[in-house]
């Protein structure tokens, strides 16, 4: 088979069903074989949108996604979106044609050509493999399923060279390896079983790292009588209406006290990171224990008394199982809604200029509702804390790396890895403007997708922090289009909404409709 052939036929092997891209002329040795492979092909509209497409579909779908773009400018427009997924630890792998094997090392003026296309993705991502036979390709892709699923999860880059996506060779398609759950050492465990069982202030804190682990999560909590506070990507993972549950308010001064009057404070999946304590790090008086499939990443930020190197799901089930049966002081429940109240009066005032906006959308949204959101104030202000969710993997937001113009790919990403859930996109009028072309995407699949923008003229939060420093605000205030009429151009519903108590009934029919739709909140209404 070909080279293009053999790269759709392990991909598909492998699990792969959906691509989001965009054919050029050197990739069009791949795109030949992708229906025959039985993978459904998804436009997006520029290469950035393609690379949050699939972050989007890795995080609600829980494989891989993967991205097919062509070669050079191509391949430099997604390095924003990888960025994005390296540093939410979200695994997603991008496919690229790359410059002939036989070319000359210092270039000849070949369409596309970059300098160094393969060091320029290797600079952002886990690993980034250039493929020099059809032979090898079998090999690049399983390798690249390891590296994505065998530990944390990271982008992964392969890059196949134009001549031998169109040679052919005799080869096999591979199958996946099968992969085992990595376990702490027993003696490990039980220290940190000891820990929570002589614990009177025992708490929990998860990230996205403990998305797949959220029953063992809930067992933990509910033995302990402990509460649970999440990071940004750990959202849901402990239902936000649970009488445990402290929801997703990390930076908030209530939640660092909290952290600190915990004798034993259980960390999963979270790297306790600036991204998430915006306002200082937690100061923690009492021990620290860390589970994390990472061995580096368990020292980062703060240093545990004990680490637990291991699965989430592993680790849990085992700590609950060394503890066994016992009745939790009722004091610990109540203890806990106490500071669920005042984290939820901190939060709801830090909210409160879109605290009209959140209860239209919360009264509209299922149980499994997905949101995906841009990094805006509107999601990190108040989304974040303030709208409840309650599955894991619900709140797709660009934490780390903070890139603008995630939302909206992402949510189709979402939509296209869960057609039969509610998902939603929450915008800034800024933001939008990076990846708003994805519009006709979601329209040429005709989507059921509401995306809510929310204008405050321009870039609010960095006019405000100009302010702050004294400075004469510059290149913050934007006029904003009409994005329901931008919508409607690109395929799409659009609604002008001018009042809070609209929004509620344009978004349940946008849930239902027959496309996306956008609804524009105007800064009246957000005062």
């Amino acid at each position: 088979m070909t080279g293009g052939e053999a790269l759709a036929r392990n991909l598909a092997a492998h699990g792969a069903d959906v691509v989001f891209g965009i054919p050029g002329n050197h990739n069009l040795g791949i795109y030949q074989h992708l229906a025959a492979s039985n993978i459904r092909h998804v436009l997006s509209r520029h290469e950035q949108g393609c690379g949050y497409a699939a972050d989007g579909y890795a995080r609600v779908s829980g494989q891989p996604g993967v991205a097919l773009v062509t070669a050079g400018p191509a391949v430099l427009n997604t390095l924003a979106s990888l960025g994005q997924a390296y540093s939410d630890s979200i695994p997603v792998l991008l496919l690229s044609p790359g410059m002939p094997l036989r070319h000359p090392a210092r270039g000849n003026g070949h369409l596309h050509e970059t300098k160094n296309q393969q060091a320029a993705v290797d600079a952002v991502v886990a690993v980034s493999h250039r493929v020099t036979s059809v032979t090898e390709i079998g090999d690049a892709v399983s390798q690249a399923f390891l590296d994505m699923t065998a530990g944390r999860p990271r982008p992964v880059h392969i890059e196949v060279p134009i001549d031998v996506l169109d040679e052919s060779a005799d080869v096999a398609t591979r199958r996946p390896v099968p992969l085992s759950k990595r376990t702490a050492p027993t003696h490990e465990l039980e220290r940190a079983a000891a820990l929570l069982a002589s614990s009177a202030r025992p708490g929990i804190v998860v990230g996205g790292g403990a998305r797949s682990a959220a029953a063992e999560v809930r067992q933990l909590a509910e033995r302990l009588g402990a509460a649970v506070v999440t990071s940004t990507n750990g959202k849901g993972t402990l239902r936000e209406d649970h009488p445990l549950s402290l929801g997703a308010g990390a930076h908030l001064d209530a939640i660092a006290e909290w952290a600190r009057s915990r004798d034993v404070l259980v960390a999963v999946g979270t790297d306790l990171s600036s991204a998430d304590l915006w306002n200082g790090p937690w100061i923690l008086d009492g021990s620290l224990v860390r589970i994390d499939i990472d061995p580096r990443q368990v020292i980062v930020n703060a240093i545990p008394e004990v680490a637990l190197i291991s699965d989430a799901t592993a680790a849990l089930r085992s700590i609950v199982e060394l503890l066994g049966d016992a009745d939790v002081d009722p004091r610990r429940v109540q203890e806990a809604g106490e500071w669920r109240a005042r984290a939820q009066a901190e939060s709801s005032a830090e909210g409160a200029l879109w605290q009209e906006e959140i209860k239209a959308i919360g009264s509209v949204l299922d149980r499994d509702a997905i949101v995906a959101g841009d990094s805006a104030a509107v999601c990190y202000y108040g989304l974040r804390a303030n709208l409840a969710l309650h599955t894991p993997g619900s709140f797709l937001y660009p934490t780390g790396y903070g890139t603008l113009g995630y939302g909206l790919p992402a949510a189709i990403g979402a939509k296209v890895a869960a057609p039969d859930r509610q998902v939603v996109a929450v915008l800034g009028d800024g933001g939008v403007m990076f990846t708003l072309p994805e519009l006709a995407a979601a329209a040429g699949e005709r989507l059921a997708l509401p995306v809510i923008v929310v204008d405050n003229g321009g870039y609010g939060q960095i006019r405000t922090n100009m302010r702050r420093r004294g400075y004469r605000p510059l290149g913050v205030d934007i006029p904003s289009p009409d994005f329901a009429a931008a919508a409607r151009a690109l395929g799409c519903h659009g609604v002008k909404i001018d009042d809070p108590r609209q929004l509620a009934l344009e978004l349940a029919k946008a849930l239902v409709a027959d496309r996306p739709t956008v609804l524009h909140v105007t800064e009246a209404t957000t005062g």
